[in-house]
């Protein structure tokens, strides 16, 4: 079934098992052209395949080779008809020409996907913005690799979701190519084009950003590499295959996390931006590896990329974790008490409160089950759900295995009530977990 909080995206007749994209784009007048190979995995039997495309023409579509008499277009999809119904676990390739001039989408929660800069373009597809620049099935649950070839004016730099490959050139034109073969959420697949350069961030990650402003982004995201040090000690390796920083010339109202990259605009280059920063490069364990079944459990996503940055405070020198967990604590307790964790309903997904409350549950359990516990919980919960979908019930599951103490009390309050529970009062230093009545 189509997820609730998005229910006109995706077909749940089918997976994508692997994204093949050749793109061709010409940032002066923003045109787009591409070729996308799906190959797909059929689910249960039907007569039908419903594809994402928003604001783009498809062109000419096969299946297996076939060219597609039966193609219905409307301004969100394309659905084809198939001659034959496909059985449950079929295999068929799915072959789509499109072409047209990509724009955001609009939605509850904003324009989404692809939007034009002054200098090239960027997409920021969470959570249905990926329809606007390649066919898909733009689902949370379905997850694929991906190979992608680009195309665009010389001159022009270009960053994509996966390992960049080979660069050739012809003609004034410049592709590259990008692989990704960890299983990736079509909201999760960034592209980047625009007069940037790309600089070295220690061993540890890559920065694209404009020339003109290399050494003062250089020097505002040179903790990058102690972050993900800092990030390993507590969720383990780090599980991308690469990691890219895209800065942009233009100011962006929030940095944008993708699989293996994370984009900011010029306006995050601040030390007091660090805190986003942290932010995003959590997303690396937190949504692009261990990645939610379903939006309603997002706070899997936000509660752990929020706690992560509470995390960095207090490893680089800046308020200690209970701080923060005091000073969010308080700010919540003022706003209104009408937002359920476990399922904040689509219009409430993006609000703090959701990123805030599920970093506080894990304050709470770390107070509750002692921090060797509940450090632990989370190198297994990174561990076990490495590149696996997850749900709420999976984390309450592992928390009640994993703590010495009962902690099914503390869970239900924060997740399934709306009123704010107090936070447990922490423990001295090196004492054990709180047992009950303590």
């Amino acid at each position: 079934m189509s997820d609730p909080y998005t229910p006109t995206s995706g077909d749940p007749a089918y997976s994508v098992a692997h994204y093949d994209l050749a793109l061709r784009y010409t940032p002066r007048t923003n045109r787009l052209e591409g070729r996308a190979r799906l190959d797909i995995r059929v689910l249960h039997e039907t007569d039908q395949l419903r594809v994402d495309l928003i604001g783009l023409s498809a062109d000419k579509v096969r299946v297996d080779g076939v060219l597609q008499r039966h193609v219905k277009r409307s301004p969100h999809a394309v659905t084809i008809r198939l001659v034959e119904p496909a059985a449950a676990d079929t295999s068929l390739q799915l072959d789509i020409d499109y072409s047209g001039r990509p724009g955001p989408r609009r939605s509850r929660w904003g324009q989404l996907g692809w939007e034009e800069l002054e200098h090239g373009a960027l997409v920021a597809s969470q959570p249905t913005g990926a329809p606007t620049w390649f066919p898909c099935n733009d689902r949370v649950d379905d997850r694929a690799t991906y190979t992608i070839s680009f195309t665009t004016d010389r001159g022009f730099f270009v960053a994509v979701t996966g390992v960049p490959g080979t660069v050739t050139g012809r003609s004034g034109k410049t592709t590259r190519t990008f692989t990704s073969t960890v299983p990736t959420a079509t909201y999760l697949v960034a592209a980047h084009i625009g007069e940037y350069a790309e600089y070295r961030l220690g061993s540890r990650a890559r920065l694209v950003a404009p020339p003109a402003r290399a050494r003062l982004v250089q020097r505002a995201f040179a903790p990058v590499p102690r972050i993900i040090d800092t990030f390993e000690e507590w969720f383990g390796p780090y599980p991308q295959e690469d990691l890219t920083i895209v800065v942009t010339e233009e100011e962006l109202e929030i940095p944008l996390e993708a699989q293996g990259m994370a984009t900011f605009g010029r306006n995050h280059e601040a030390p007091s931006e660090q805190r986003l920063i942290a932010h995003e490069l959590a997303h690396q364990w937190f949504g692009n590896s261990v990645g939610v079944a379903r939006w309603q459990d997002i706070w899997l996503n936000e509660g752990f990329a929020c706690y992560a940055e509470w995390i960095w405070s207090e490893a680089s020198g800046g308020p200690s974790i209970a701080v923060l967990a005091a000073h969010h604590h308080e700010r919540l307790a003022a706003l209104p008490q009408d937002l359920l964790l476990a399922d904040p309903g689509p219009s409430d997904m993006f609000d703090d409160r959701v990123y805030k409350r599920g970093a506080l549950l894990l304050e709470a359990l770390r107070r509750i089950m002692g921090e060797g516990p509940f450090r632990a919980l989370l190198l297994e919960w990174t561990s076990a759900y490495r590149h696996r979908l997850v749900s709420t019930a999976d984390f309450i599951a592992l928390a009640q295995s994993l703590s010495p103490v009962r902690v099914d009390a503390v869970l239900e309050s924060w997740i399934y009530a709306e009123a704010l529970p107090e936070l447990p009062v922490e423990p001295p230093v090196g004492a054990g977990p709180r047992l009950p009545g303590a």
